[in-house]
């Protein structure tokens, strides 16, 4: 077992029967695992474990009545409901649940997009929400303490960091298992999708997608290749969000006419998924995109210390229209950190003119290489001042 960050904050929110726990991240990050490490502490007669892919689970929890509840969950403590956003009216049958049955509920889900809209409106201000990503270089740092830092680097930005990556033996195993996660796991979840008529497209959109991380991405252009409207691809982008398959960057701006705010760059939330999409897992002295591949491994890992940790933050990447950038820009507290990531040399690297001059008490932090994971590791990371 990989201890998971998030663990602790989300066992303690079962003592809270009238909350309805919401645990959302991406198929195979290690939601199912984890719960049932959480709840392997628990008398097991008190607790039911239901899959929203079942279709008796389904039509239960899809009608939404106290009676037919009553059957299935009697004399339970705790209701866990994984994959719960295949599950019409989950959020009534949850509030049943919480109000009439006084029953612990929890809520796992691989889509924020239907789950929270499933839940929304009858559990307003009830509930406590978790995302479980996957894992974080602070969840396996332990396994390469034996390791060359370098090595360690290069296997996480060439087949990501799914926790099933981690236990494959070889690379041919790493390669195989991530390209079946893309053609199986995700092209299925993009069929639950109703408005999406054309899930080929939402792939091929993601080709388009991979070999520009790290550079601002046009919605005209993609809608060109694409053969689609601009609205749909706009549409599509927002559902790969929200299943945790990309995350977008916006531009930071607030004190200049000539920063870019409106534009928008796209980071895989696991590297070893995009290397999939393109078909290339080759080491990385063999390729030309390891510092595309640097930037999007170490932009994720920031969202996801900072974000397991608690500490709410925005992020943003900053250019002006002389070209002048920043990889990565964090705000919380009041104070801005800037993060220029470079794969391979980092000498010399010096904040841009016009950053230092708008923002004089905002820090800057070069990231190079394996160096970055001082960053990644203790309370430096949560205050870098």
């Amino acid at each position: 077992m990989i201890n998971r960050t998030i663990q602790k904050p989300l066992s303690d929110s079962f003592a809270d029967s009238s909350t309805v726990t919401l645990l959302y991240g991406p198929r195979q990050a290690g939601k199912t695992t984890l719960l049932r490490e959480i709840i392997g502490g628990y008398d097991q007669a008190k607790i039911e474990y239901f899959s929203g892919d079942d279709l008796f689970v389904q039509e239960t929890f899809g009608r939404h009545e106290l009676e037919a509840l009553s059957r299935v969950v009697s004399g339970k403590d705790i209701v866990i409901v994984d994959e719960a956003q295949r599950i019409e009216n989950i959020g009534l049958s949850a509030k049943l649940l919480v109000d009439m049955l006084l029953t612990k509920v929890v809520l796992s889900g691989s889509s924020s997009f239907e789950l929270s809209n499933r839940v929304s409106e009858p559990l307003t201000g009830r509930t406590k929400t978790f995302h479980l990503h996957p894992l974080s270089w602070a969840e396996v740092s332990d396994s390469y303490r034996t390791t060359r830092p370098e090595n360690a680097l290069e296997d996480m930005l060439r087949f990501g960091m799914y926790p099933r990556v981690r236990t494959l033996p070889n690379d041919a195993e790493k390669e195989s298992y991530i390209t079946e996660y893309l053609n199986n796991y995700l092209s299925k979840d993009i069929l639950i999708f109703d408005d999406i008529r054309k899930p080929k497209k939402v792939i091929d959109l993601l080709t388009l997608l991979a070999p520009q991380v790290g550079n601002e991405v046009s919605v005209a252009e993609l809608s060109r290749h694409l053969s689609l409207s601009q609205q749909t691809v706009e549409r599509y982008l927002d559902i790969l969000e929200k299943m945790f398959v990309i995350v977008n960057l916006r531009g930071f701006s607030r004190n200049l006419r000539k920063e870019i705010s409106k534009t928008s760059k796209y980071y895989f939330t696991d590297v070893g998924l995009r290397n999939a999409v393109i078909r290339n897992f080759n080491p990385l002295r063999l390729r030309n995109d390891a510092g595309a591949l640097f930037e999007n491994w170490f932009i994720l890992e920031r969202m996801k210390r900072l974000g397991n940790a608690g500490i709410p933050t925005r992020f943003y990447f900053w250019r002006t229209y002389d070209q002048q950038e920043i990889d990565l820009i964090e705000e919380r507290s009041g104070t801005l950190t800037g993060y220029e990531c470079k794969y391979a040399s980092g000498k010399g690297i010096k904040p841009p003119r016009d950053w230092s001059a708008t923002y004089p008490d905002a820090r800057f932090i070069p990231v190079v290489g394996a160096d970055a994971f001082a960053l990644l590791e203790g309370e430096a990371v949560v205050d870098s001042r």
